[in-house]
């Protein structure tokens, strides 16, 4: 897919999260690098390929200020898919980062998450910079140097003006502890 023109990040439609004790909102992660991976868990390159890859990439930037979203998008097979479902394929795939179910659309039966974002399918991601805005969208699993060097460029962004760094919980999180050092 063609590089996208910059344009403000949609908010997310989400129904129910996981792996977060409140909801997550792009609003309240500005200021922050978002890479958002849209899976359904019975697409066969989301579980061979794409989860895999967010796993390398929460592991590739533990500690880095990246806030991964999963977002699961699900446009076909809705009956099999269902947020029980969802929870037990987190558990064993351990997947720990943040997961929104994508609100569906009853008209036309794909979420309304995937129609802003203009996904194509599953998988599909995108990378979000500090000021909010769509830095890159893709369908399929891009190649981890080239996705990682987008990563990377996107977290070597300085916070814009007027954007208050995103406050960060206390205690552990993302699979590392923060410790308090005194001054």
């Amino acid at each position: 897919m063609p590089p996208v023109a910059l344009r403000p990040a949609p908010e997310l439609a989400v129904g129910q999260w996981f792996n977060t004790p409140s909801p997550l909102t792009l609003a309240a992660l500005k200021g922050r690098v978002v890479f958002i991976h849209a899976f359904q868990l019975l697409c066969p390159g989301c579980v061979a390929h794409a989860i895999p890859q967010v796993q390398r990439i929460e592991r590739v930037f533990a500690g880095a200020d990246l806030q991964v979203v999963g977002l699961h998008t699900v446009f076909e097979h809705h009956a099999a898919m269902t947020p029980v479902t969802l929870k037990a394929f987190l558990h064993e795939y351990r997947l720990t980062s943040p997961v929104g179910v994508d609100l569906a659309d009853a008209e036309s039966g794909i979420p309304l998450t995937m129609q802003r974002y203009r996904f194509r399918g599953t998988p599909s991601s995108a990378l979000i910079g500090r000021d909010g805005t769509i830095l890159h969208s893709a369908f399929g699993v891009e190649d981890d140097l080239a996705l990682g060097a987008r990563i990377a460029s996107a977290l070597a962004a300085p916070i814009p003006a007027g954007v208050s760094r995103p406050a960060v919980a206390e205690g552990c999180a993302g699979g590392v502890c923060a410790v308090e050092r005194a001054a």
